[in-house]
């Protein structure tokens, strides 16, 4: 299923909404969505997510209520739930085929917002009949955005520092991680496939994401936040590791931008001899251009 419009204008219009119009999908557009998720999805690194569409029908807006999102979510028209089996790199195929199903569920002019920590797990196992070895590592709420948002929606966005992301010489570097990388000379045309990463959502907006660049190839790291989630609140909603998720959307931001420019290149796992700033710098993957 390919887009209709361009994937940069897309990833700019995705925001997380929280509040939606008390109404159901279209018809023809859940046709359309649950035909997508219904397609076998692979990851960067093979795994295979699968998803599902818990929608409510017309006249049945309150079917939803009882899926438990501790408020964070108001009228959404259904929840996409994924489901994967534990593995190496799972997290952040994941990630990356979440956020490519997110887009396209933009670009069909709906809203959404992902759901980390904030959904009761039991209740989305069950509608996802979650089988042995599986983890729902994320959801993600949909329909049509409200104009007004709620008061809630506008004071999460705000502890979240949603509307902010670091700039690039925190996030993109040359060689090392002491040189940050000039905007202007990455050459290859990487630019805008970086900027399309970094605008990307994350976990409460940490942006985990590290990149260094070196001849035609662009490391990916993730730089962990000390004590993330906290201990006891991870404990107590069983959260999966939701920044290995963000380097998944990272990576997708960064190869869809790349490839719609015609810029050729693939994934691979083989970490350089880069000097890491700190313990909580962790390599994930190297994408390697081609000529």
């Amino acid at each position: 299923m390919s887009f209709d419009k361009p994937i940069t204008e897309i990833i700019k219009k995705r925001f997380s909404c929280r509040t939606y119009l008390d109404r159901p999908i279209a018809d023809e557009m859940q046709t359309r969505l649950m035909q997508y998720l219904s397609q076998p999805h692979e990851g960067p690194f093979g795994s295979h997510p699968r998803f599902k569409l818990v929608a409510a029908a017309e006249g049945d807006s309150k079917a939803l209520k009882g899926m438990g999102t501790y408020g964070f979510i108001k009228n959404p028209a259904g929840f996409v739930i994924g489901a994967m089996q534990k593995g190496g790199k799972n997290l952040e195929d994941f990630g990356y085929v979440m956020e490519e199903i997110i887009l396209h569920v933009t670009d069909l002019g709906l809203g959404t917002c992902w759901l980390g920590g904030t959904f009761t797990r039991s209740r989305f196992a069950s509608k996802i009949a979650l089988r042995d070895g599986e983890i729902i590592p994320a959801a993600f709420s949909v329909g049509y955005c409200a104009k007004h948002p709620a008061r809630m929606d506008v004071t999460v966005r705000g502890v979240a520092g949603a509307d902010q992301r670091l700039p690039w010489w925190k996030l993109f570097f040359q060689g090392e991680f002491n040189t940050p990388l000039e905007r202007d000379i990455t050459g290859g045309g990487y630019t805008l496939p970086l900027e399309m990463l970094r605008i990307g959502p994350s976990a409460s907006n940490r942006q985990p994401w590290r990149i260094v660049k070196s001849g035609s190839v662009w490391h990916f790291y993730l730089q962990r936040t000390s004590n993330y989630p906290p201990r006891f609140l991870n404990a107590l909603l069983r959260l999966a590791d939701l920044q290995r998720v963000d380097m998944g959307i990272a990576m997708a931001h960064f190869a869809l931008t790349a490839r719609e420019l015609g810029l050729d290149g693939g994934w691979v796992v083989d970490e350089p001899e880069i000097k890491k700033p700190n313990e909580l710098t962790e390599y994930v993957v190297s994408w390697v251009e081609e000529d």
